[in-house]
């Protein structure tokens, strides 16, 4: 069972995915939150497998939210889906680098919206293809920082062609079909590179292979 915790100041949205995930046989919906403080306490209480979360909230915000989420042990396992629209893309890079799993705009298809929650609490990146050209055309003036040059260097050679990999939007069972090795390996490679350079999921791996130069804007 996909346990979901709701977090949006509008009773509307809140209302609306709700009923669109209580009729799931493998999700259910926990809890709901009008902000993010609420949120916080919400998720420290019930620990949901995903956080669904809005940017612009009263009192503590969704990237505020997501940060301290991310930052808390005993919330590990929670994995934060931020929600926003086309007018709030300038939020997505502080929102993963606060340690958010992934991104949805509010139009979302309801069906779309059902496979990103399964797909976020598989542990998966979620990005929606808008905001993946927002984010990688952001990158193309910032050249590689020495920290995530020093960062990339712990990395083997099949550990950075799997980062390369995770960036490029491929599943596990794609990447051992790229890499020609089987699905648990490949993962073994992705996990490694996560504890190496501290990535929380796989959308920080996705930060950290644009904000490293391990992948440029043309290759993706």
């Amino acid at each position: 069972m996909i346990r979901v915790l709701l977090v949006d100041d509008q009773p509307l949205i809140r209302s609306g995915f709700r009923a669109l995930l209580d009729v799931e046989d493998d999700i259910e919906v926990v809890a709901e939150a009008a902000d993010g403080s609420e949120g916080l306490a919400l998720a420290r209480e019930h620990v949901p497998d995903i956080a669904v979360m809005d940017i612009q909230m009263p009192l503590v915000d969704g990237i505020e939210a997501t940060r301290r989420i991310a930052a808390d042990p005993a919330l590990a396992r929670v994995h934060v889906v931020i929600l926003t629209n086309y007018g709030l893309d300038e939020y997505v890079f502080d929102a993963l680098r606060a340690g958010a799993a992934g991104f949805l705009v509010k139009d979302i298809h309801p069906e779309d919206f059902l496979h990103a929650v399964r797909v976020a609490a598989r542990g998966d990146a979620l990005l929606a293809p808008s905001i993946t050209r927002k984010l990688i055309d952001r990158y193309v003036t910032q050249p590689p920082g020495p920290v995530a040059d020093a960062r990339l260097k712990e990395l083997t050679n099949r550990e950075r062609e799997a980062v390369v990999l995770v960036a490029r939007g491929l599943s596990n069972d794609q990447i051992a079909d790229r890499m020609v090795i089987s699905p648990l390996t490949a993962k073994t490679h992705i996990n490694r590179a996560m504890t190496k350079l501290h990535a929380r999921d796989r959308a920080q791996l996705v930060v950290f292979a644009y904000e490293s130069g391990l992948v440029a804007p043309r290759d993706a």
